[in-house]
Parts: structure tokens; sequence; C-alpha cells
């Protein structure tokens, strides 16, 4: 009997997972409130050896964090909107991305290639409280010449990348 054990090397990083890693990260992507040793059991290693390879993976910067997800429709808010937005040509992109993280419905920012020099995700309770936040707030941004605004109808995928 034999066993395979894929590898994996981490960006700027000599480090290696292993098969036992990779369980260890599934289950904490399914779900990040797992007891540590519920995975120690699944796994068949002791708990202190799981946080071992989590404090591993974690200075590798393999795992980035651990977050709790709201359901922003609870809370009310039911619009979910993209933003691309196109930057005059003596724009600084610094100062817009800072005036951006001001606007809290805004929650995600991308840099991007092609028709939008900035793509943003934004949440707002309505369609009326994100045309507020168009016109009131992004539109003016200095240095922002042009918005296009694509109103999300439903969410159908929302995952983290398979390892």
């Amino acid at each position: 009997m034999f066993s395979i054990f894929f590898i994996f090397k981490v960006k700027n990083n000599n480090m290696k997972i292993d098969g036992i890693d990779k369980k260890i990260i599934r289950s904490l992507v399914k779900d990040a409130r797992t007891p540590i040793l519920s995975i120690a059991r699944e796994v068949g290693i002791s708990g202190a050896a799981i946080h071992q390879r989590l404090r591993k993976l974690e200075k590798s910067k393999l795992i980035a964090g651990y977050h709790m997800k709201i359901n922003q429709s609870s809370i009310g808010y039911t619009t979910t909107s993209f933003v691309g937005i196109h930057l005059e040509p003596t724009a600084v992109l610094s100062s817009i991305i800072k005036r951006l993280k001001e606007i809290p419905e805004v929650v995600e920012s991308h840099y991007t290639t092609g028709n939008y020099s900035v793509f943003v995700k934004i949440l707002n309770k309505n369609n009326q409280d994100l045309m507020r936040v168009l016109e009131t707030k992004i539109q003016q941004i200095n240095g922002v010449s042009k918005i296009e605004t694509f109103v999300s109808l439903q969410q159908q995928i929302d995952r983290q990348i398979h390892i």
C-alpha cells in the first residue's frame, strides 16, 4: 500500500502543504468555527498538532485570516451593485482609493485592466440608497470622470478557491 501526497508551494515561500494540511483547510473553509478537536478526530492527529499546522499555515500567509460573514439582507442591505469607475487622465489613484475607503457602502475595490480603472462592489439598502451613494459620494470624488453601474439581481456563487 502507498500514499499519494499533493504538494503545493506557497508563493514566495518554500513551505509545502500535505494531505493533512488540505483536510484542515477544507474543514475550516467549510465552517471556520469547527472545533480544533473535531478536526483532530477527523484527521487522526492530536489537537496540538492541528494548532501547530495552523500556525505554520498562518505564518506562511496561506491562511489570510478567519472571518465572520454577515447576512447583509437580514440587516436591510438588499441591493448589491458593481460600479466601473473611469478616471480623468490626471487623477491620482491613491487619492481616489482613499476617498472610496471613506464610503461605508463600498465593500470591495479593484484596480483593473480593461474599460475601468477601478471596479467597486457596493451594498445598499435599496435602489434609492444606491442612487444617493452614486450621486452624492462616488461621482463627487475629484478625478472620477464617469461611472457605470451594474445591479446584481442574485448572487449564485460565493466560495473560496478549492485546495
